[in-house]
């Protein structure tokens, strides 16, 4: 079978707060034949490991590599690399993969009103201003 994850699924896995359900979501992800796992599921996933639990930028940069390499894992392996750069820099996962996709997409300039996402997506080289 080929899946779409959700959000939940993969953090019952990564947290193993419930353990029977941890359970059913290994089962589900070990036994299919591809995981798609969508931009947003991974945002919301490195949001909740974050805020929700503190668990380091690092670690959860372990986790998301982990996910990219798995052999069964369709993934937007560029759009979470450059998601990957940003949080291995202190910068959030979320506006590296927004900058990328936009690029993508034809945006030339990465602009937003926060302040630290602005000087974040300059560091990686890309285009950025700040609305002040």
């Amino acid at each position: 079978m080929k899946i779409t994850v959700d959000t939940n699924l993969l953090l019952r896995v990564i947290l193993l707060d419930d353990l029977d359900q941890a359970r059913l979501a290994e089962e589900a992800l070990s036994s299919a034949s591809l995981v798609a796992i969508p931009l947003p599921c991974l945002c919301e996933v490195v949001w909740v490991l974050d805020r929700s639990y503190g668990i380091s930028h690092a670690e959860i940069a372990l986790v998301l590599e982990s996910l990219l390499n798995a052999p069964n894992v369709a993934i937007n392996k560029a759009a979470v690399g450059a998601g990957l750069a940003m949080l291995k820099t202190s910068g959030d996962f979320a506006d590296g993969v927004i900058a990328y996709e936009g690029s993508w997409l034809g945006g030339e300039t990465f602009v937003s009103f926060d302040k630290k996402a602005v000087a974040a997506i300059a560091k990686q080289g890309m285009k950025a201003k700040l609305l002040v």
